[in-house]
């Protein structure tokens, strides 16, 4: 039998959880990059709605993955950073790039056909 947690299930889905979503492996790969602020992610992934994308940065703080810092200024400003804790999903998500890299490059063939 698998190893299951009383509260949470299985780790794997746990984990699949967190970083899971259309958009959320993009939103890491952003911040991977650096800080952002909302705008910057926004214009970064522009294909994204303002709601989901604060959804899911929600989401991810929620999860301690990305950390979200409010400056006291007039106009407001917000920044987005990865924290020690997201940076473990970086191996992850490079594992998926390349994943995805070579799945491209042995399709490529097919889809010129």
């Amino acid at each position: 039998m698998p190893y299951e947690d009383q509260v949470y299930g299985c780790p794997a889905d746990v984990g699949l959880q967190m970083i899971s979503g259309k958009w959320k492996p993009r939103i890491l790969y952003e911040l991977f990059q650096g800080t952002r602020r909302f705008g910057e992610l926004q214009r970064a992934i522009p294909d994204i709605s303002r709601h989901v994308l604060t959804v899911h940065l929600r989401e991810l703080e929620h999860a301690g993955i990305v950390r979200r810092t409010v400056y006291a200024e007039v106009p407001p400003k917000v920044e987005y950073t990865i924290t020690d804790y997201g940076r473990s999903f970086e191996p992850i998500l490079e594992a998926l790039v390349h994943l995805g890299e070579e799945y491209i490059a042995s399709h490529k063939d097919e889809r010129n056909s």
